[in-house]
């Protein structure tokens, strides 16, 4: 899917600058989001249709891949509340994509629990450590979602 800035100006925009400068490389380098990168790792870009506004909202989000299917991890960086975006992949989990690079793919989401929680757990800490710090943090057990390809 080829996007246009008009198709963006219909995105819910980010709230905290750093996330919008994130979004702007990515665009800048033609919607690759490995343009993007935070502590040296890269990220892919998450889409979800909001859960109030009904419109698309990005979030750059860890890559954490596996198999072709991708985890996103709800840390809020350990904040006491959940990402906004939490809300929107739990209502519409069946409108996600993700941008690897410069492919996207239409995926499906599932919050994840027990053991299958607990491997994809390890695997987001293995590719972006400061996610268990961010759960130490933090007195809610940080929400994991699984993203796979529709």
């Amino acid at each position: 899917m080829t996007e246009t800035t008009a198709d963006r100006d219909n995105y819910v925009q980010p709230a905290t600058s750093w996330v919008r400068n994130q979004l702007d490389a990515i665009d800048e380098a033609g919607g690759d989001s490995s343009a993007a990168k935070v502590q040296g790792r890269d990220v892919v870009v998450v889409t979800v249709i909001g859960a109030k506004s009904g419109r698309p909202r990005r979030v750059p989000l860890m890559r954490v891949e596996h198999d072709g299917r991708y985890l996103a991890v709800a840390s809020h960086g350990g904040a006491p509340t959940h990402p906004q975006w939490t809300a929107s992949i739990r209502k519409n989990p069946d409108q996600v994509s993700v941008l690897d690079g410069t492919t996207e793919t239409a995926m499906t989401s599932r919050e994840l629990s027990g053991q299958e929680r607990e491997i994809w757990w390890e695997r987001g800490v293995a590719a972006f450590p400061s996610y268990a710090d961010y759960q130490t943090k933090t007195e809610r057990l940080i929400p994991i979602f699984l993203l796979e390809p529709r």
